[in-house]
């Protein structure tokens, strides 16, 4: 028997590209979301279906996930992955970085569930994988608002986690603390992005994406009567 479905968004870089390779290499078919078609592409999959879709836009998103359950049957494990950190102190950051943040770190990733969870209920078998951060757990200056964002995502997994366990649908959140990808260079302030990148640098860019995607794998292989709620994770130099 073939192993399942898998969809994971923000595929083209970091922990999505690292987790695309990471299921790949254990046989799952893939539907890999992004913006940056060429990027999913080079990572030269088997069975991977690529498609430009941005996390916001839902009918897109389910659109998509249709038609790779056609090709490859129903899906059986979301990584929700896509995500966007542009930390800047509340007073001085333009209230659009602040919407850019929510709409696809909270409305992004409530679209991808959206697009599996009711298949995943019916059929009474299913894993959704929210990665969030360690921001979702504790505050940072100048990460006000993405920080909200990651804890909208820990509240959002705990409820519907507590929704679908008598449909036996698992949802898992993973944790990380700072990881070597090109998240920090999204932050556009000059100064707060050279003070991030300074401290991931302090600590030779913290974990690595295939250690984050492999915590992940971890995760989804436990027996599916194992629902391992959160893998909070960091470099062991990362003090908070």
């Amino acid at each position: 028997m073939g192993k399942s479905l898998t969809v994971i968004t923000g595929a083209s870089s970091g922990i999505g590209a690292a987790t695309a390779r990471a299921f790949s290499g254990s046989g799952h078919p893939l539907l890999l979301l992004a913006r940056r078609m060429e990027r999913m592409r080079q990572l030269e999959l088997p069975n991977a279906m690529c498609r430009a879709v941005d996390v916001t836009d839902r009918s897109a998103v389910m659109a998509a996930v249709k038609e790779a359950e056609d090709a490859y049957g129903p899906a059986d494990v979301l990584v929700n992955n896509a995500g966007v950190m542009l930390n800047n102190p509340a007073a001085a950051q333009d209230p659009d970085e602040w919407d850019r943040m929510i709409d696809i770190n909270i409305r992004g990733l409530l679209n991808g569930v959206h697009a599996v969870l009711p298949g995943m209920t019916e059929r009474q078998h299913g894993t959704i994988v929210n990665v969030s951060s360690i921001a979702g757990r504790t505050s940072f200056p100048g990460s006000a608002v993405y920080s909200a964002t990651k804890h909208a995502v820990h509240a959002a997994s705990e409820a519907i986690r507590a929704e679908v366990a008598p449909s036996s649908v698992r949802v898992i959140v993973i944790s990380p603390g700072f990881v070597d990808t090109e998240l920090s260079s999204h932050i556009t302030d000059p100064d707060v992005r050279a003070n991030y990148q300074a401290a991931e640098a302090a600590l030779e860019g913290g974990l690595s994406a295939t250690t984050v995607a492999d915590a992940i794998l971890y995760a989804y292989r436990q027996p599916h009567n194992v629902c391992i709620r959160e893998i909070a994770l960091a470099a062991t130099g990362q003090a908070v």
